[in-house]
């Protein structure tokens, strides 16, 4: 069976190209994103892009992606609303009819299913949220957005059984690595990939703290760090 390919590309923005090829694509920020290895010219297949907020840096070319691809638009209704209004995303291209979905809500695709959670951070529009992403094959991963660490992670491990969390550990605007580290424990994922650091001179520059604290403290999880444009296969 061919794997699911998982590929960062800067900050929260991650590709994701499934055993059946499918490709996601989440929260995708490369116009100014300065360690974004693609420009918006080399996005040419989507079929679902999943916005967890209305911030800049997380839903910058969603729209135009979106547009550009036919890909299903997934986000919270007022966050659409603004894209359909602000950036013509047509409503058709938007998830059920339209609307958008929103916190604890489902959904299923081609044999993904998509489930929407709460994160705790701030949003020009609607409410920021993560994303449990359940791919034909059964692996689940969890974009957890920009968030701070919350004690019903537990809930969604132990709902979710998930093989892969991308996580936050830039700190300032979002968990730092020691909090990184207590939503892995609260998780129970068995991998992770670090998120949302050094894109900013205000954050956290690098992965080693993170590493090191994840090693002492869960150290039969599997932490995978990569540069931007490196992929890791589950």
């Amino acid at each position: 069976m061919t794997d699911n390919t998982i590929k960062w590309l800067g900050h929260a923005f991650f590709s994701i190209n499934t055993s059946k090829n499918k490709e996601l694509l989440i929260d995708p920020w490369i116009t100014g994103n300065p360690l974004c290895p693609i420009t918006i010219d080399d996005v040419v297949k989507a079929d679902i892009v999943l916005v967890t907020h209305d911030h800049f840096d997380h839903c910058a070319d969603a729209a135009d992606i979106s547009k550009k691809t036919g890909a299903t638009l997934i986000g919270q209704p007022e966050t659409v609303g603004r894209l359909k209004t602000d950036l013509a995303l047509p409503e058709e291209n938007v998830v059920h009819n339209g609307i958008g979905m929103n916190i604890g809500g489902s959904t299923t695709i081609d044999g993904i299913t998509i489930t929407m959670t709460q994160a705790f951070h701030s949003s020009e529009t609607g409410a920021p949220s993560g994303y449990i992403i359940r791919l034909e094959d059964g692996k689940t991963l969890y974009h957890a957005g920009d968030t701070g660490i919350f004690e019903s992670m537990r809930t969604l491990g132990n709902i979710y059984n998930i093989d892969l969390a991308l996580l936050p550990i830039g700190s300032c605007f979002t968990m730092d690595p020691i909090q990184a580290v207590e939503a892995v424990k609260l998780l129970g994922s068995k991998k992770v990939i670090p998120m949302h650091y050094k894109t900013f001179p205000i954050l956290e520059q690098d992965a080693i703290g993170f590493v090191k604290l994840a090693k002492k403290e869960v150290p039969s999880v599997n932490v995978i760090v990569l540069k931007p444009g490196e992929s890791y296969n589950l």
